[in-house]
């Protein structure tokens, strides 16, 4: 197994806790003062409230995705973990700020994916994109597995300071699905990971071995559905970490972490969502992964182990998503 990064989860994370700092920032700061000095003219309470209702309302009434995508005011940021120049981890992040939800959406790293010219086993994975094609190339991709979804911003992040950042929680407790065992000397650094099954409170070092793992050193060990299972215990993770992050030590945490992140979030509208965003819970966040099966396929003789989408079932996620009229899908 060759030293990685399960990253994503924290980008995700840094997201949500740089709107609530600039919430926090927000609530310390006289309203009418604060968006005067940045140049922005704020609206009276009323008409803001019912521009919420009426974007809700606008929403809610869509005749296709098309129509969504294109006048939706729901913000799209695509988080990645790198393994050196691969995506070990990519989820796509919907926020509605209007009605302070979000969505979240795993792709695995496997899918399937085939770029002319790429015609390698291992080059039809979507995570073998960034090397060739860096961000925008996976933002193209995800884009494409999920019906043209706009994707208006993006979240790279390294995991150096991450085992500070959980150790300064005082540790994430997540339920381990079995125990965990791992060894490989030759890894930089060698790599051991022994975590016993049932509820624990893993330290900085234990969440990242936790994160990292996905099978053992034989063929019976391991997540029993591949990277699917994987994906589930990290979302437990995201749950875990962002009910604890958010509840205390709010600005240790984003100090720590930000440093660590490459985005083409603006200030100005960071500011712009950290407003909009206050109040919003680690309830309101749904988790879901790309619909699909994993399957075998063969290619210059070789078995290649691949996840192939299901568009048609992904069209339908993006369609509740967005909520389209259900009268008008299917026409």
């Amino acid at each position: 197994m060759k030293t990685f990064w399960k990253t994503f989860i924290l980008s995700i994370i840094f997201f949500a806790l740089a709107i609530y700092l600039g919430s926090y920032s927000y609530t310390k700061i006289n309203k009418e003062e604060y968006y005067t000095n940045i140049g922005i003219v704020t609206e009276e309470k009323e008409n803001k409230s019912e521009n919420i209702k009426e974007n809700i309302k606008k929403e809610e009434n869509y005749n296709s995705l098309q129509e969504a995508f294109k006048n939706s005011r729901r913000i799209n940021v695509l988080f990645v973990g790198l393994e050196d120049i691969r995506t070990d981890a990519i989820i796509f992040a919907s926020f509605n700020l209007e009605n302070k939800k979000a969505d979240l959406i795993s792709i695995p790293r496997d899918t399937y994916i085939h770029r002319k010219g790429y015609n390698k086993g291992e080059q039809r994975k979507i995570n073998a994109i960034y090397g060739s094609h860096g961000i925008s190339g996976v933002k193209k991709a995800v884009s494409y597995l999920l019906e043209g979804v706009p994707i208006h911003h993006h979240i790279i992040m390294n995991y150096k300071g991450v085992e500070n950042i959980i150790d300064s929680l005082g540790g994430i407790e997540v339920v381990v699905p079995f125990h965990m065992v791992y060894k490989d000397p030759t890894a930089n650094p060698p790599l051991y990971i022994n975590i016993p099954e049932g509820k624990q409170l893993l330290n900085g070092k234990q969440s990242m071995n936790f994160l990292r793992y996905r099978k053992g050193n034989t063929k019976k060990s391991g997540y029993i559905d591949g990277d699917l299972g994987r994906i589930k215990a990290q979302q437990q993770f995201i749950k875990s970490f962002a009910k604890k992050a958010l509840s205390y030590k709010l600005p240790l945490v984003v100090k720590k972490g930000f440093e660590h992140i490459e985005t083409d979030i603006k200030l100005i509208d960071g500011i712009n969502y950290a407003t909009k965003a206050m109040g919003i819970k680690i309830e309101d966040f749904n988790f879901q992964t790309l619909p699909g099966e994993s399957e075998f396929k063969r290619i210059d003789g070789q078995l290649f182990s691949y996840f192939t989408p299901d568009f048609l079932e992904a069209k339908r996620l993006l369609e509740g998503l967005y909520k389209v009229k259900k009268e008008a899908i299917g026409k």
